[in-house]
């Protein structure tokens, strides 16, 4: 249409101008020529803008607002929700099996009593160890009173021998003064020297092995100490271990097996419930096994719950093939929602590639482009005008833009192939 429209033109400015070439040379045929050659091309114009601006009708096209948010290609894929895993109750001590409260295919709740166990060995050894550790509270007490008596004793001796020195000095006071004036012998001052020297030692002597003493009944103290603190430890790990005599479910979950039967005598630390564990699941998902190449541990996936993403990520991988698919678990960010259901069927997918908080467009055949620059049209007020964007991403429901266009601005992301070589499209 537009090479059709370019050709009317110029055969109408050759008519135009054609019908006033004779007369050319003369000032007011110049002056009509010029006038014509004006209007020519204003028409022109105008008939050139009529000729490429169409129109097009509401609702026979699909528009998208460009906004911010996540960009996604990803796989398909289906998966079931399971309890995350068993957990294994193991016979806490050698005993005899009393009741079973809960038998296999029993829901059981968090704390909920599922087997009894008679605790009558073990209420015996606590009994056992009180009266033991009362006996050494007892004789922490006689050593406590003990070290009393004895200290009393230490200090008084080392008071004897303090008022023996303290007599000694005084009577070697009194010898000096009296050997000044000839009174006494100088082998008698010399003597009560020698006495007083030996005093004085014993003194030290003394005081050093009533430190000895004193720390040596300090001793024995902290040794009772230690031995009440083992006993009260290993009394309180029989008191804990009673309690768990009656066997509870860690966890909501559902018993799957119970080793032994009432009256049975079992081992210690034996199988004695197997039970899953609802507190927490996972998903067992599948997938065709020509994409098991996209299938990789670590690989983010998104579990679709209530129009809800559940985050999580591909763990372990099955090797084999069942029935054309590749089995593999997904852990769950968030496994205790309380929208997971035991059995539950659910939607899922696996993370290709991603990108948060960018600019986007919903997709559509406008966007399905193998290339990565091309031409849209974005949506003013009654006009649609051609604008060139360049895109990222693209995903399964979203498009990334990188440039030429802005957050808010309307795009027709309809395929529209009549309208190719137009720049501006009238919307009625």
């Amino acid at each position: 249409m537009l090479k059709y429209t370019k050709h009317f033109v110029v055969l109408l400015y050759i008519k135009l101008s054609g019908s006033n070439l004779v007369g050319i040379m003369s000032g007011k045929k110049i002056v009509y020529s010029v006038i014509a050659i004006v209007i020519t091309g204003v028409l022109a114009f105008f008939i050139y803008k009529l000729m490429t601006i169409t129109t097009l009708k509401t609702g026979n096209f699909e528009t998208a607002v460009v906004d911010r948010g996540t960009v996604m290609d990803y796989i398909p894929a289906k998966g079931v929700v399971q309890p995350g895993s068993e957990v294994l109750l193991l016979c806490p001590e050698a005993s005899v099996i009393k009741d079973i409260v809960k038998e296999p295919g029993s829901h059981v709740k968090p704390g909920e009593p599922i087997v009894i166990l008679d605790p009558k060995s073990i209420q015996t050894q606590i009994d056992n160890l009180k009266d033991q550790i009362e006996v050494m509270h007892n004789n922490l007490q006689k050593n406590i009173l003990n070290a009393r008596s004895t200290k009393i004793d230490l200090e008084y001796n080392v008071e004897v021998k303090k008022l023996k020195i303290a007599s000694l000095k005084a009577k070697l006071a009194d010898q000096e003064q009296l050997l000044e004036v000839g009174g006494i012998s100088p082998s008698k001052v010399d003597e009560t020297k020698q006495v007083l020297a030996l005093a004085e030692k014993d003194l030290q002597t003394v005081q050093e092995k009533n430190s000895i003493k004193l720390e040596q009944l300090k001793a024995d103290q902290e040794g009772l100490k230690l031995q009440i603190s083992i006993k009260e430890k290993e009394l309180a790990e029989k008191e804990e271990l009673l309690k768990k005599m009656i066997v509870r479910a860690p966890s909501a979950g559902i018993i799957l097996q119970i080793n032994g039967k009432k009256g049975e005598r079992v081992s210690k630390h034996t199988l004695l419930v197997k039970m899953s564990d609802l507190s927490a699941f996972k998903i067992e998902g599948s997938i065709d096994d020509k994409l098991a190449r996209e299938i990789k541990t670590g690989t983010k996936v998104y579990a679709i719950i209530d129009n809800e993403k559940l985050a999580g990520q591909i763990g372990n991988i099955s090797p084999e093939v069942v029935n054309n698919r590749i089995e593999f678990d997904i852990f769950l960010e968030k496994n205790n929602d309380n929208k997971l259901l035991p059995n539950m069927s659910v939607d899922m997918k696996v993370v290709k590639a991603e990108k948060d908080s960018v600019p986007r467009v919903k997709n559509g055949p406008a966007l399905n482009k193998v290339t990565k620059e091309f031409d849209v049209y974005v949506v003013k007020s009654r006009m649609a005008k051609k604008t060139r964007i360049v895109t990222g991403l693209q995903g399964k429901d979203y498009t990334e833009i990188i440039s030429g266009v802005k957050e808010g601005d309307k795009i027709i992301i309809s395929e529209i192939p009549v309208y190719r070589d137009i720049d501006e499209i009238v919307i009625q």
